[in-house]
C-alpha cells in the first residue's frame, strides 16, 4: 500500500506525458486525477495506521548504490511525520488536479500540464518518504525540476521563462549548501541513513574540526549547511526572491507549490533532522532569526502589492517564517502543526484567487476589482473562510477558532515561552507580522469583493505590477484576456473548480480543532513518537501574551476597513505621494535590484569578458581560428605564384636547380 502511494502519481505522469496525444486531453486528466485520488485515499489510511495507531514501517524497494563501504538503498520510510506529509501532499495535490480540470479546460497542452503536476507530486512523495539523506536529495532535486517545468509551463511568455530560470538558479544556491551538508554527514558518520546518523549525533557534541585555521563545531556546521538548503526551498530571507515570480505559472501550480509541497520541504527537513538540530543551539538560534525575520519581511512587502496572487505568495513566505521560528525554539511539533493547517487555508486562498481570476477574464489587479461579492457569493464565502483561518481569528481562552488560530498562536506562544533573547526577538516580530498579515489579508478581501466595481476604470494606475495577468487559458493571443469584464458578466466558476474549494474550506475551518490534541496537545508525545523531537510546553503565559495575536489581528482589520471601505480614495492618494517607506515596501526592500547589482550584472560582465577575450581572442585566436587563418594566408601566398607565364615557371625551375646544387656542394664539403 505504501509503495502505491508513492508510485501511482509517477504512473499517471508517464501515461499522460508519453501517451497524452494518443489518449487525448480528457483521458489524460482523468487518469492522473484518478490515480492521485487513490493515492490520497491510501494516505488517509496510512495516517490512521501510522500516526494514530502507532505502527511505523520501513519498506525496502530496491538496492541503489553499493560501492565499497558506501551503501544506500531505495527505501520507503513511513512514520508519523511522513504520514502527516503524505496526507498534506496527496490531499492538496488531488484537489489541485481536480480544480485544474476546470481551470485548464481551454488550454491546448493539458496532457503535458497534468503530467508535470503528477511528476511534481511523485518527487515530493519521494522526498517525504526517504529513509536517508541521498534519497531525500533525489526527491529534493526532482521537486526543483518539476517546479521549473510548471512555472515555465507557458514557455512562449518571456516572463514565465525568466521566472522558471530564476527559481531554478536560486534554488541551486541553497541546494549547493544542502549537498555540502550531505557530504559532511557522510564524512562524519560514514552513513546517510537517518536512524544511524541521529543515533550517532550525540557523540559529536562538542567536537570540532579545523577549517581555514579556525576550529568549527561539527554539528553546528552540518546543521547550518542543511538549513541553507531549507532556506532556498522554503524561500527564506536571502533566498526568497524566486517565490513571488513563481506566480507566472498557472494558478493551480501556485497552489501546489506554495501551499503543501515544494515550499514546505525545508520545514520538513529541519523537523526530520530535529535530533541533530536539537544538539546545536547556535544553529537553532540562526533558524529562529531567519524565520522571524522572514515572517516580518514578507508581511511588510505584502502590505502594498496589487496582484491578488502576489499578496498570497508573500503571505506564504511569511507563514513559512513562522514555521521556522517555531522549529528554532524547539517547537518542532508546532511547526508541523502550522504546516498542516497552512496547507488547507493557503491552498483554499490560492484556488479561490484562481476562481476570481477565472471569473474576471484573467484579470489579477485588485484595483480593477471590487463589489464581486454579489456576482460570485460562493467564492466570496470561501475566501472569507481562508482569510479567517490565515489571520488566526479565534478566542484564546475558549480555544475556539479556525485552523490558523490554533497553530499560529501555538508558535507565537512557544517563542515567548523560550525565555531567551532570540525567542523575544522572534515573539516581537511575529506579533507585528500577525498585525500586518491581518491588514494585507483583509485589504485583499475588501478590494476584491466589496466597495464599488472598478473593472471598467480606464485611469492610469501608478506602479502597476510587472505581471498582473494570468495567462489566457484559451491560448496566448486572446485579445480580451487582459480586459476586465462588466460586472454583469462576472459569474461563478464551474462546479469542478468549486468542489475543491468547499473541501479545503472544511479543513481550513476544522483541522486545527480536530488535530490540536495530537499535534501539540497532551497526546503529542504518543502521536509523534521518535519521528520529531517534542519539547516541553510553554507553561503558564501572561494574559497579554494570550491576547496579543487577537488584538493585533483586530487592529489590522480595522485599519484595512478604514482605508478600503470608509475612505477608499485615501490609498490612491497616499500611493501617488511616492513616499520613501511606500516605495521601499512596494519594491520588496529592493532585494531584486540589489542582487542584480551585486551578482547578475557582474556575472554577465565576467561572462562577456571570458567569451570575447578568453574564448574569442585567446583560445580561438591562438587555437583553431589562428591556425586556420595562417593556413589561409599560406594558401593565398601560394596562389600568387601561379601566374600562368612560362618564363616565371622557368625562372622558378632554374632557382630550384641552383638551390639544389648549392645544397649538395655545401653538404658534400661538410661531409
Amino acid at each position: 500500500m505504501y509503495s502505491l502511494i508513492v508510485f501511482l502519481p509517477i504512473l499517471g505522469s508517464a501515461i499522460a506525458g508519453l501517451f497524452g496525444r494518443l489518449i487525448g486531453n480528457r483521458a489524460s486528466m482523468l487518469v492522473t486525477t484518478g490515480l492521485l485520488f487513490v493515492s490520497a485515499a491510501l494516505s488517509v489510511v496510512a495516517f490512521y495506521d501510522v500516526a494514530l495507531q502507532g505502527h511505523d514501517y520501513i519498506i525496502p524497494i530496491l538496492p541503489w548504490i553499493h560501492s565499497a563501504s558506501f551503501m544506500v538503498d531505495w527505501t520507503v520510510r513511513v512514520d508519523s511525520i511522513t504520514a502527516v506529509m503524505l496526507v498534506v501532499v496527496t490531499g492538496v495535490s488531488s484537489l489541485v488536479h481536480l480544480y485544474s480540470i476546470g481551470y485548464m479546460a481551454e488550454d491546448p497542452h493539458q496532457p503535458r500540464f497534468f503530467s508535470y503536476l503528477s511528476l511534481f507530486t511523485f518527487a515530493m512523495l519521494m522526498l517525504v518518504t526517504a529513509n536517508n539523506f541521498l534519497q531525500l536529495f533525489f526527491g529534493w532535486e526532482g521537486v526543483g525540476l518539476a517546479s521549473y517545468l510548471l512555472i515555465g509551463f507557458w514557455y512562449t511568455r518571456p516572463s514565465a521563462n525568466a521566472a522558471a530560470i530564476k527559481a531554478f538558479i536560486v534554488n541551486r544556491v541553497g541546494d549547493f549548501g544542502f549537498a555540502l551538508g550531505i557530504f559532511g554527514v557522510w564524512a562524519v558518520f560514514h552513513t546517510l541513513d537517518f536512524d544511524a546518523v541521529f543515533a550517532a549525533a550525540p557523540h559529536m557534541v562538542g567536537k570540532s574540526f579545523v577549517f581555514a585555521g579556525h576550529n568549527l563545531d561539527i554539528l553546528t556546521t552540518l546543521c547550518l549547511l542543511l538549513f541553507v538548503g531549507a532556506m532556498g526551498k522554503s524561500a527564506q530571507l536571502g533566498l526568497h526572491t524566486w517565490l513571488p515570480d513563481a506566480m507566472e505559472g498557472p494558478t493551480p501550480v501556485s497552489a501546489l507549490i506554495h501551499a503543501a509541497t515544494m515550499v514546505t520541504a525545508g520545514v520538513f527537513l529541519v523537523c526530520r533532522c530535529s535530533p541533530m538540530f536539537q544538539l546545536s543551539p547556535v544553529a537553532l538560534q540562526f533558524v529562529t532569526f531567519i524565520g522571524a525575520s522572514t515572517a516580518f519581511f514578507a508581511a511588510s512587502v505584502g502590505l502594498f502589492q496589487n496582484d491578488i496572487k502576489r499578496v498570497i505568495a508573500y503571505s506564504t513566505c511569511s507563514q513559512l517564517g513562522y514555521m521556522f521560528a517555531a522549529a528554532g525554539v524547539s517547537a518542532y511539533n508546532a511547526a508541523m502543526f502550522h504546516l498542516f493547517t497552512h496547507a488547507f487555508f493557503k491552498a483554499l486562498l490560492f484556488l479561490s484567487a484562481g476562481a476570481v481570476i477565472h471569473s474576471m477574464h484573467h484579470e489579477q489587479d485588485m484595483r480593477k476589482m471590487g463589489g464581486l461579492a454579489r456576482a460570485i457569493p460562493f467564492t466570496w464565502a470561501m475566501m472569507l473562510i481562508g482569510n479567517l483561518a490565515l489571520t488566526g481569528v479565534g478566542i484564546p481562552y475558549l480555544s475556539v477558532g479556525l485552523a490558523g488560530f490554533y497553530s499560529k498562536d501555538a508558535i507565537i506562544n512557544s517563542t515567548f515561552g523560550a525565555h531567551s533573547s532570540i525567542g523575544s526577538y522572534a515573539f516581537t516580530l511575529l506579533i507585528v507580522s500577525a498585525g500586518m498579515t491581518s491588514f494585507y489579508s483583509w485589504r485583499q478581501f475588501l478590494m476584491t469583493f466589496h466597495g464599488r466595481y472598478r473593472g471598467l476604470d480606464h485611469q492610469h494606475l501608478e506602479h502597476s505590477d510587472d505581471h498582473a495577468h494570468d495567462e489566457p487559458m484559451g491560448g496566448h493571443d486572446d485579445p480580451d484576456a487582459h480586459h476586465a469584464p462588466r460586472l454583469e458578466e462576472v459569474h461563478e466558476s464551474p462546479l469542478v473548480m468549486l468542489v475543491p474549494l468547499g473541501i479545503l474550506a472544511l479543513g481550513a475551518a476544522f483541522a486545527g480543532a480536530a488535530f490540536f490534541h495530537y499535534f501539540i496537545g497532551e497526546g503529542a508525545q504518543g502521536f509523534w513518537r521518535a519521528s520529531v523531537f517534542v519539547g516541553h510546553g510553554e507553561g503558564e503565559l501572561p494574559v497579554w501574551v494570550e491576547l496579543a495575536p487577537l488584538t493585533v489581528t483586530i487592529i489590522g482589520f480595522l485599519i484595512a476597513y478604514y482605508y478600503y471601505i470608509l475612505h477608499p480614495d485615501l490609498p490612491r492618494k497616499m500611493a501617488a505621494r511616492r513616499g520613501l517607506l511606500y516605495l521601499f515596501l512596494f519594491n520588496k526592500w529592493y532585494f531584486d535590484e540589489l542582487y542584480d547589482f551585486l551578482f547578475v550584472r557582474p556575472a554577465f560582465r565576467i561572462g562577456r569578458f571570458l567569451w570575447k577575450r578568453g574564448d574569442g581572442t585567446v583560445i580561438d585566436g591562438l587555437g583553431p581560428d589562428g591556425i586556420a587563418a595562417r593556413v589561409l594566408d599560406a594558401a593565398r601566398g601560394a596562389v600568387r605564384l601561379q601566374t600562368g607565364y612560362i618564363y616565371h615557371y622557368a625562372l622558378a625551375m632554374l632557382l630550384g636547380v641552383v638551390a639544389l646544387v648549392t645544397w649538395f656542394r655545401i653538404a658534400g664539403g661538410m661531409l
